[in-house]
């Protein structure tokens, strides 16, 4: 099955307004996703079930949020992906000696 995230936008939205729910706050749906992702961090902190639903969840506040700002999502995933992909990062250590990748900045990619 192909997924068209600009069609997922439009049926959160839909869903959204059949339902009655937050349409104006903005502040709140980033509010929301955000206690969605924690929901799901702590689900796979405690080795429970149900972390790729709280993915799901986060992923349709953001959505949401995509489809009443006016963002496509589709498009800025694509393009972001792209400039990932040309950027350069530099191994260290965190102060607990973990791998951490710092990326070095340009002037093209400051």
């Amino acid at each position: 099955m192909s997924v068209n995230l600009k069609e997922l936008q439009k049926e959160v939205m839909r869903n959204k307004i059949e339902k009655g729910f937050n349409m104006n706050d903005t502040a709140l749906e980033f509010c929301r996703a955000h206690e969605e992702l924690s929901e799901a961090f702590s689900k796979f902190n405690k080795g429970q079930n149900g972390v790729a639903e709280e993915f799901a969840d986060v992923m349709i506040f953001i959505l949401g949020m995509c489809e009443n700002l006016g963002f496509d999502l589709e498009k800025e995933l694509v393009r972001k992906i792209e400039i990932n992909k040309k950027r350069k990062y530099k191994k260290s250590k965190s102060p607990d000696g973990k791998d951490i990748f710092i990326r070095i900045k340009t002037p093209l990619d400051p």
